[in-house]
């Protein structure tokens, strides 16, 4: 049961920044972190080497978090060690 909780959770997290990876590349605007108490949204048009660097990194988490799951689902890789 350990294991199956663990793999949905990270499939799940993994499946929601694909998600969002996704979404700003439809629209051109990504949700980046927060620069002097406004959020940081950069887009395709005015900065395109974050916008790029931002997709890429929520691309490859995403990924990563999916296959994690998927593996620790069927035993090839450690599950998540809940306390």
């Amino acid at each position: 049961m350990e294991r199956v909780l663990g793999s949905l959770f990270l499939i799940g997290m993994g499946v929601l920044l694909l998600v969002v990876a996704w979404r700003g590349y439809v629209s051109g605007e990504l949700r980046a972190g927060v620069a002097y108490y406004r959020p940081y949204r950069p887009n395709r048009e005015d900065n395109p080497f974050a916008f790029h660097f931002y997709l890429v990194l929520y691309f490859c988490s995403g990924m990563a978090l999916t296959v994690w799951g998927i593996l620790a689902l069927f035993g090839g890789a450690p599950a998540l060690k809940w306390r």
